[in-house]
């Protein structure tokens, strides 16, 4: 009887725990010119659809190792509440972060940036997700 309850227990725990496989950093928005790229030079068909793509901080560049990756990017947190509910946007590793020492974690497109922030001024918290 205790196996059964212990059983029945672990059952319903396991169902409320998520599994979180992502990091967290922070994210800003840069404009163009986006080109060259440190990944792709000077070809315009690096970008993905909707211009969502990123720039990457030293740490996550490994070396030019990140080029072509996709993140998962979630806005968690800023200054005057600037994340949209929840919103999720796919992104596309074509840089390094062109600024020295990068102000963020990832340095989103000004379009992939607006998708999950309502403030593009702003640095934010992400969850980032490969």
């Amino acid at each position: 009887m205790r196996l059964l309850v212990l059983s029945i227990v672990l059952s319903l725990l396991c169902r409320e725990v998520k599994l979180v496989l992502g990091d967290i950093g922070t994210a800003t928005s840069y404009r163009p010119p986006y080109i060259p790229t440190g990944c792709f030079g000077n070809q315009q068909d690096q970008f993905p659809p909707g211009n969502l793509f990123v720039a990457v901080s030293e740490g996550l560049w490994d070396n030019g190792a990140a080029c072509g990756r996709r993140y998962r990017l979630r806005c968690l947190s800023g200054h005057k509440k600037p994340c949209k509910g929840g919103a999720t946007v796919d992104v596309k590793v074509v840089d390094l972060c062109r600024r020295s020492p990068c102000p963020s974690t990832i340095a989103m497109s000004t379009d992939a940036f607006a998708s999950i922030s309502r403030s593009p001024s702003t640095k934010i918290n992400v969850e980032y997700i490969q």
